[in-house]
């Protein structure tokens, strides 16, 4: 009697290590597009203002910046006045812009500055959420909270 085998086609993969590499790479490269941050968008600099990072249309400006972005020109255009005034040369509360307090601090700032009695009532009691920090010499912004 005569035994059959039975066997199966199998195909053996013919993988190259070339082939492994080039799956790899194209992964990768697609992770890198999907996973990349955009280059049109806004980022907060050292100071705590927004500014923005590659071509951020007009209309694409969010609100949140924009508001801050006018609260600065006001606080640096405020310390300007208060300063023609005599008023607003070292650590004092000029008033507010917006949702801000507008404090006059040294540059570089010391541990005066700190002090309850130099920073406006409005964000210490909690009426203003935050806060601009000017420079009493140049009336640049120096901090944004």
């Amino acid at each position: 009697m005569k035994t059959s085998k039975i066997t199966k086609n199998k195909r053996k993969l013919n993988i190259k290590p070339w082939m492994i590499v080039g799956i790899i790479l194209l992964a990768f490269i697609v992770l890198l597009v999907f996973l990349r941050s955009p280059e049109d968008y806004w980022m907060m600099d050292e100071r705590g203002v927004w500014v923005m990072h590659g071509n951020v249309s007009e209309e694409n400006i969010p609100i949140y910046v924009k508001d801050q972005q006018w609260a600065v020109e006001c606080a640096e255009n405020l310390k300007i006045v208060q300063g023609l005034r005599g008023v607003g040369s070292n650590s004092e509360c000029l008033g507010s812009c917006g949702f801000y307090a507008v404090d006059v601090v040294h540059v570089p700032r010391i541990e005066s500055d700190n002090f309850a009695e130099n920073q406006c009532n409005a964000y210490l009691n909690g009426t203003l959420q935050h806060f601009i920090e000017v420079g009493n010499e140049d009336g640049k912004v120096v901090r944004v909270v």
